[in-house]
């Protein structure tokens, strides 16, 4: 029997109130596990996000904006116990939601208490300084909060991407409005319940859920947006940009990615593997920091896929809720793209090395597909240069460091590497030579990582998040100088 979750879920949330869109109409949310229906969704469009614009600007001129940074800090800490105390909830609405394995939904659900404890403590850590100048002057500087800022959320990670940009931009006291994926939005509009049970002012967080068409493109080019913070494709990415551009607002983009995962010869195999397997099929690889391609020295080249095939056969995918390896793909249009570029693979001859298995239970209207690891690729190869968002690995040889530097450098995007090395010194030289925003030296994602700037250069975008430098994006530099003799 589908599953179907136990209350309703399906409204707006703007200026503090639950409210049907204007238009009465709503979306079909479907569980990835067995492709019936889960829920419905309200579809939000130009009015819904007008009316959250609003609301978060009289939010902030109003009770939000008066509070102090120690204050909205609690606010964050309170939605942050609020978080853990529903974990298992949440975990369990992430995994129906999108498919994930209930364990990763789990850890999400801690991934996002853990953002709101971050930010909430960071809040009145922010200050500014004073710039030796003239004689006669004093020259200080001190952040400021955009105003209101717009949260465009993928479908993939939900939780710990609303943890990331709404609770850092909550923190520096810019009011938020969020839009989440049409493909998956439960733990969004659970976190609208948590933030309304926690008494977060009315306008602070605004939530307008529907097609990314009509109340993404309504909330892109909204002239009372100060902020866009956008997750997702390249395409997508670059049509929010543009619609920004018109308002000379500023983006932080995140977008695809098609990490390397460097192995030297003389790397720690037995302590690497668990990682190089891991990257690439978590959340069934969908994930923008996937490590897709494996890069190996060529004289354990041979080796090292023998051994990773060894673990992509015991893989198995199945229901989310049956907490396997991996779960199914978010939607039956995902599905295809994953098929296609596998349905590429073999019409070009290359090597499967390996492939796990789906589930003999199963339900067949889930949208599964077989982790694999591609083996032989050549780096100019549409598998190893394009991101697939699925469980495909691909593994690659080189010959010497410069030509992994060559190769790993040599896609669109920089979002992620990882270099397994027990040579210190090459370690730091790949380090500063890989075009990207993160490297990961003998690991690989530092265990999510929530105090680390994430972002990257190229395709993969611009600005960070995570971290300290979040808050820094999300507040504006003010500059005063004062000449008093």
């Amino acid at each position: 029997m589908a599953e179907r979750v136990p209350f309703v879920t399906h409204q707006t949330f703007i200026g503090g109130r639950w409210r049907d869109a204007a238009s009465g109409q709503r979306l079909p949310l479907l569980n990835p596990s067995d492709g019936s229906a889960l829920a419905e969704i309200a579809r939000g469009s130009a009015d819904e996000v007008d009316a959250a614009v609003r609301a978060a600007q009289a939010a902030r001129d109003g009770e939000w904006g008066r509070l102090t940074a120690a204050e909205r800090g609690r606010a964050l800490m309170a939605m942050g116990r609020k978080v853990l105390e529903r974990a298992d909830e949440l975990a369990r609405l992430e995994a129906l939601d999108v498919g994930k394995p209930l364990r990763q939904g789990r850890a999400d659900a801690l991934a996002l208490a853990r953002y709101l404890e971050f930010y909430g403590g960071a809040a009145d850590k922010i200050g500014g300084e004073t710039i030796p100048y003239l004689n006669g002057y004093t020259a200080l500087t001190w952040r400021e909060p955009h105003g209101v800022t717009g949260h465009v959320v993928p479908w993939n990670y939900p939780m710990q991407i609303i943890g990331r940009s709404v609770g850092a931009a909550l923190a520096m006291g810019n009011a938020c409005v969020l839009k989440p994926a049409e493909e998956a939005c439960l733990t969004a509009l659970a976190i609208g319940r948590i933030a309304d049970d926690c008494g977060l002012p009315a306008g602070a967080l605004n939530i307008v859920p529907g097609l990314g068409e009509e109340a993404g493109a309504a909330l892109s080019a909204h002239p009372g947006v100060q902020h866009l913070s956008f997750t997702g494709s390249v395409a997508t990415g670059r049509l929010v940009q543009a619609a920004a551009a018109r308002n000379t607002v500023p983006v932080t983009l995140e977008l695809g990615g098609k990490s390397p995962q460097i192995v030297f010869a003389d790397a720690d195999l037995d302590a690497a593997l668990p990682y190089l397997v891991n990257a690439g099929i978590q959340n069934a690889g969908q994930t923008c920091s996937a490590g897709s391609r494996i890069l190996v020295e060529r004289s354990r080249f041979d080796e090292v896929v023998q051994r990773l095939a060894q673990r992509v056969r015991a893989l198995k995918a199945g229901p989310a809720l049956a907490d396997l390896d991996l779960g199914p793909l978010i939607s039956q249009r995902q599905h295809g793209i994953v098929s296609r570029y596998l349905d590429l693979a073999r019409d070009g001859g290359l090597a499967i090395a390996a492939q796990g298995e789906i589930v003999a239970d199963a339900p067949a209207g889930g949208f599964y597909a077989r982790p694999t690891l591609l083996a032989g690729v050549t780096p100019d190869h549409a598998l190893a240069q394009e991101e697939i968002f699925g469980p495909v690995q691909v593994a690659i040889a080189f010959d010497d460091e410069a030509d992994a530097i060559r190769i790993a450098n040599g896609t669109p995007y920089g979002l992620v590497a990882g270099v397994w090395t027990r040579d210190g010194s090459r370690a730091l030289r790949m380090a500063r030579a890989l075009r990207c925003g993160q490297v990961f030296v003998n690991n690989y994602g530092a265990g999510g990582g929530v105090e680390l700037p994430f972002g990257g250069v190229g395709a993969s975008g611009h600005g960070r998040e995570k971290g300290f430098e979040a808050l820094y994006g999300f507040s504006a530099l003010k500059t005063v100088a004062i000449l008093h003799g």
